[in-house]
């Protein structure tokens, strides 16, 4: 009787620790990690936008005409569509952003990128749909100062906004944000 007990006693043990074990697996990291850009004058202030998205790596590709083709729409990341923020009214290229969550498109070309800010959100990446274009600004190409390995994004602060900066392998585009206010 008492060995009976002992099996017992040990088989509940390991089917029980068995699904502790399972349940504490987490799935691999993503090859193209999510990261977040914050537009703000200072630490203590509360952010005009925000950009989310999906940060590829260069891994020894050509990016620029290859990876991603000039003249086509791209979804400016991996993955999701990457999300643009907005918290107050804020002026790009002559049109007024109310507050909301847009998603941002690229078209890049070898000197100058189209950056494009349309109303959907919550979409795939490669879900484009122009008829939904808010604002489209064309914007010049700059060399980097270094090479990027990964798509990045950062906003800098300016007097009476911030201007996003978008860049990967040698390459990098401006977009200015205004305050309406």
């Amino acid at each position: 009787m008492k060995s009976l007990l002992t099996i017992l006693f040990f088989t509940a043990i390991t089917v029980f620790s068995t699904n502790t074990a399972y349940s504490q697996t987490f799935p691999k990291m993503d090859t193209s990690p999510m990261d977040l850009a914050m537009a703000r004058p200072d630490r203590n202030t509360p952010p005009i936008a925000r950009v989310i998205y999906s940060r590829p790596q260069k891994k020894g590709r050509e990016i620029f005409g290859e990876l991603v083709p000039y003249g086509k729409v791209w979804r400016t990341g991996a993955n999701e569509a990457t999300e643009l923020t907005i918290y107050e009214p804020l002026k790009v290229n002559k049109t007024v952003l109310q507050p909301g969550t847009y998603t941002l498109f690229t078209i890049p070309e070898k000197d100058m990128w189209t950056v494009i800010i349309n109303k959907n959100a919550n979409v795939w990446g490669t879900i484009y749909n122009k008829d939904n274009d808010v604002v489209r600004l064309e914007t010049p190409a700059r060399n980097a100062a270094a090479p990027a390995e990964s798509l990045s994004m950062v906003f800098r602060p300016e007097d009476k906004g911030a201007t996003l900066m978008i860049g990967w392998d040698k390459t990098y585009v401006e977009v200015p944000f205004e305050k309406v206010n």
